[in-house]
């Protein structure tokens, strides 16, 4: 497994790779690798021949309150674990290789992007997503980009993005891994501390329940709102709990839209985020 740094070297390689008639997938990732990752990577070779997996702490989706030099960053357990998970190449660009001195240009979202859940509390965040993964798309080149359905509203919106900038990169999406108790994986859990982490877990157990009880006939709103107090009444800081179409992100307008319900809640100083589909 080779560790890329430059655009030129990844298109090289990618090109090779294209001349013999392989078929190639890249995984974006912000490293702080965990199982989650690990399977997009398997996701990616059940798919192609070659998994390019890209490792950039993206600084534009930071917010000026975010600390950006506290992002968890763990470059020697990442390549283990890509490593284990055979993946071919790490690309792991310097912050000027993707912004050079007088980068100028931003993707501007909107559709899935401005539908109030994650852009109500993070209002500039797409637009910094999508700029990175845009560049990557087009520096990588590959048949397939694999996102995991935990971050639901970002997979919408890139794969919106992709669709609209005619990039070719099928965005291919890949169900939540989660521990045994249900906790989503993310590099953010290492945050909890180990009361939080016991009780974490109650997120994923509430919006199940609200998806069984849309299911057997509760209004969806109701259903979300329920799951709302009940994690507030457990500590939790809720940002939204909400029901929405599963393929727009709109609010739901026909008992016939696909249901998808979308999480976001704060324990101690953690925020987390997850999502359950209800009906496709």
């Amino acid at each position: 497994m080779e560790t890329i740094n430059t655009v030129e070297q990844l298109r090289r390689t990618v090109a090779g790779w294209r001349a013999q008639g392989m078929r190639t997938a890249v995984v974006p990732t912000m490293g702080a690798l965990h199982d989650g990752h690990v399977a997009l990577v398997q996701h990616g070779l059940r798919l192609a021949d070659r998994v390019v997996v890209t490792i950039f702490v993206n600084p534009k989706q930071f917010s000026a309150h975010e600390d950006l030099g506290k992002y968890p960053r763990d470059e020697a357990g990442d390549r283990r674990k890509l490593k284990q998970a055979g993946a071919h190449i790490i690309y792991a660009p310097a912050t000027l290789e993707m912004y050079p001195e007088g980068f100028a240009t931003e993707v501007v979202t909107s559709g899935p992007a401005k539908v109030g859940l994650e852009d109500r509390f993070r209002p500039h965040f797409f637009n910094g997503v999508t700029t990175a993964v845009a560049k990557l798309f087009i520096q990588a080149g590959c048949d397939y980009a694999m996102f995991g359905e935990k971050d639901y509203q970002q997979l919408k919106v890139v794969t919106r993005m992709a669709g609209d900038l005619d990039i070719p990169s099928v965005v291919i999406a890949v169900p939540t891994v989660r521990e045994t108790d249900g906790l989503a994986m993310s590099s953010r859990n290492a945050y909890l501390s180990r009361e939080e982490r016991a009780r974490a877990p109650l997120i994923h157990q509430e919006l199940e329940a609200a998806a069984a009880a849309i299911r057997n006939g509760t209004a969806p709103a109701h259903a979300a709102a329920a799951a709302a107090r009940a994690l507030t009444q457990s500590d939790f800081r809720v940002d939204y709990i909400e029901a929405r179409n599963a393929d727009t992100l709109a609010e739901l307008h026909a008992e016939s839209d696909p249901v998808r319900l979308l999480a976001a809640a704060w324990l101690g100083s953690t925020r987390l985020i997850d999502n359950v589909p209800v009906s496709s």
